[in-house]
């Protein structure tokens, strides 16, 4: 009897919390999808390689002061520099210049629903290491999502879509790159905690990318560009890689990675409605059919995803109980 209100105490202020961390993902939701927008908007003036090396001089310039402000080390440990260089490698150049350079020949809403196979892809990365092991509901999903993919690559025959096909592939190429990250970066996370974790690796991609400020910053093109070409880049320096990062970095700390993960289906959605609203991008029913079709699979591999995780580590567990 006397242990009821403690049990009900807990609770009622687990829920707080949790209401703080949906409101949190659905502004994170929002702007991610207004990444899509922003960039755009900015690449109308500027070249995307342009577009790319001022978002991270922004958003590293931002990491460094955190890094200074908050206490611990400042700069990652010796023996793991080479891992913060390669992701710095995939966070930085090769993931955001596939990206933008792909959103340039691509449109918002395609670049969304493709970035939504990134819960598959780091599914499938899995299975191919052994971490993870298929699943009927799992193999449903991969194979909605590709059908997904080939309607919204194709669905407008070669012909009309082939100005769009190579950004689509290059966008493929940048999820690949993100895929890779995530998964690479799990235990880097793990040791050293997501957001100082999060803040050395986009400091280094910003240090792999000032070789070639001189070719692509193009100062005089940025200070001659309007007012909303610049706020956009500020937007992605700053809220995309920033604050959208942190927010969701601290989901993951509060709340099960499957559940964060959710509310990934959601910007697909918000962006293309959005980009209809304020780009006049067509919904063509390649979209819609497409976008229904990967959301449906990532969905369903998602929910796959969430029962195999105790069988997962289950070799370790083992061997500790063993022990």
């Amino acid at each position: 009897m006397g242990a009821q209100p403690a049990r009900t105490l807990t609770s009622s202020t687990a829920a707080s919390p949790l209401t703080l961390v949906y409101a949190l993902m659905c502004v994170q939701v929002l702007i991610s999808a207004g990444t899509y927008l922003t960039g755009k908007r900015a690449m109308m003036e500027l070249p995307p390689l342009t577009v790319v090396m001022w978002r991270f001089l922004l958003s590293g310039s931002v990491f460094v002061l955190l890094l200074w402000l908050s206490p611990g080390p400042k700069v990652p440990p010796r023996e793991e520099w080479r891992r913060v260089f390669i992701l710095g490698l995939l966070a930085g150049p090769v993931n955001q210049g596939f990206f933008f350079y792909g959103l340039s020949k691509s449109t918002a809403a395609h670049a969304a629903l493709l970035y939504a196979l990134t819960p598959l892809g780091v599914y499938l990365l899995s299975l191919g290491r052994g971490q993870e092991r298929a699943s009927l509901r799992a193999v449903a999903g991969i194979v909605t999502a590709f059908a997904g993919v080939v309607v919204l690559l194709l669905g407008r025959g070669l012909a009309d879509a082939s100005g769009s096909l190579m950004g689509d592939l290059l966008i493929l190429g940048a999820v690949a790159a993100w895929v890779v990250y995530t998964t690479e970066g799990k235990p880097f996370v793990a040791a050293h905690g997501p957001v100082r974790a999060t803040a050395w690796s986009m400091v280094a991609s910003t240090v792999l990318m000032l070789p070639m400020a001189p070719f692509m910053a193009k100062p005089e093109q940025v200070l001659a560009a309007s007012t909303a070409a610049k706020g956009s880049i500020v937007y992605l320096g700053l809220l995309t890689s920033v604050v959208a990062y942190l927010i969701w970095y601290y989901a993951l700390s509060k709340v099960p990675a499957s559940k964060v993960a959710i509310f990934s289906n959601l910007q697909p959605a918000a962006t293309a409605l959005a980009a209809w609203a304020l780009l006049d991008e067509e919904l063509h029913w390649a979209i819609a059919v497409g976008g229904v079709l990967v959301l449906l699979g990532v969905r369903l591999t998602q929910m796959a995803h969430v029962r195999p995780p105790p069988a997962s580590p289950l070799p370790g567990e083992s061997g500790r109980q063993a022990a």
